[in-house]
């Protein structure tokens, strides 16, 4: 395997195990990248750029990274309050008076970031076109009746997220999200990453798509899981909210095409490379070159846990902070204090302030998997060796 960039000493495990990824887990093409107090020691890539192709993957390769952007969209709500331009206790209808319809007078600002706002699926499912067209995503949430009561409990909110967070962003602060993130966060710390990607930039995309895992065998150091009984029937049953939440835009969009990649769907469809996402969760626990995302208070808030147990949607036990899942068994991170996001099928992005780590991970091949895949899984057990 043609390993590219660079390994800092000590950190030698985690090429180790990037290069297994390729041997033993079905990795196509893909890239890591990891901070330590603010100082970039690994940036890898390799296998290809696209998942069915034969191009090189480049150095500056960029990938959708699917819901591992959530992470992105909650730090803008978080700075935005960090700013006093959003008081996270206020009810999102002082923001968005259209919002308070159907019983969501008392949904707050932080039940949308926890997963806590009781509108995860839609009754009416969008068109791909109508998902990304920027308005009637916002007027469906906005009229949507909650599927429990706010506050009350919590369920990932899979699509519904990519309006609650953009619509919000855009009445308080007339930018659309991507904008925000384009401005305030990408151009300051020189990041790859974008909600809605520039047609100038779309050459560097790479294509995404479904791998099978191999099977496990012994000593391949592979990863599978029997999902429970009760996962399973919940994504087979049309009419679950496990379904009804992943399946809010139908038919399921083409994640290829260029004018889904050109949408701002905060929830889905980010584009990043592993450095990129890396670079923002350093900035978020530290300083990088000098910038410094997150004041400490908002650092307690973003990994403060807010919903822990058993989830609406996913059917398993999680646990959110202010936007971003927290260490556990749903989604392993590197330690306790851990706080990220997962992408559905591989790419993961996180910090975790007491050792000064922030991971990115990129891949074009996505296996079967919402929070836990093996790949990600592997390089996080090679960064917390090398600690």
């Amino acid at each position: 395997m043609d390993v590219r960039g660079t390994v800092t000493p000590g950190f030698e495990a985690v090429r180790d195990a990037f290069v297994r990824n390729f041997e033993q887990r079905g990795e196509r093409g893909a890239a890591v990248a990891v901070y330590r107090h603010g100082r970039k020691v690994v940036d890898l890539w390799a296998g290809t750029r696209d998942v069915d192709g034969s191009e090189p993957w480049a150095v500056d390769t960029v990938q959708v990274v699917r819901s591992a952007g959530k992470g992105i969209a909650a730090a803008v709500l978080l700075l935005l309050h960090q700013r006093g331009q959003v008081d996270l206790d206020a009810p999102v209808g002082t923001y968005w008076p259209e919002f308070k319809a159907n019983g969501k007078e008392r949904v707050l600002v932080r039940h949308i970031l926890a997963h806590r706002a009781g509108v995860a699926a839609l009754d009416r499912t969008l068109t791909p076109e109508e998902a990304a067209d920027g308005v009637t995503g916002p007027q469906a949430v906005a009229a949507q009746r909650p599927q429990w009561e706010p506050g009350s409990d919590h369920g990932y909110h899979a699509q519904t997220y990519s309006w609650l967070i953009g619509e919000l962003v855009r009445r308080v602060t007339g930018r659309t999200i991507g904008r925000w993130v384009a401005e305030e966060i990408a151009r300051p710390l020189g990041l790859d990453f974008w909600f809605g990607l520039p047609a100038d930039e779309a050459h560097r995309t790479g294509r995404i798509g479904p791998v099978e895992p191999p099977a496990a065998e012994g000593g391949t150091g592979a990863l599978r899981m029997r999902p429970k009984r009760s996962v399973v029937d919940a994504y087979r049953d049309p009419a679950s909210l496990t379904r009804r939440a992943f399946g809010a835009i139908d038919p399921f969009p083409d994640e290829n095409d260029p004018a889904y990649r050109a949408a701002e769907l905060p929830a889905s469809n980010g584009v990043a490379t592993a450095r990129g996402l890396a670079r923002c969760y350093a900035a978020m626990i530290g300083q990088v070159d000098g910038h410094r995302l997150f004041a400490p208070a908002t650092l307690t808030l973003a990994r403060t846990e807010e919903s822990a147990g058993a989830d609406r949607v996913l059917v398993v036990n999680t646990r959110f902070g202010l936007g971003y899942m927290l260490h556990g068994p749903a989604a392993p991170l590197l330690a306790a204090g851990s706080f990220g996001h997962p992408g559905r099928g591989g790419s993961l992005g996180f910090a975790d302030p007491e050792s000064g780590v922030a991971l990115g991970y990129v891949t074009n091949g996505l296996q079967k998997g919402v929070t836990a895949d093996p790949r990600a899984q592997a390089l996080v057990r090679a960064v917390r060796s090398a600690l």
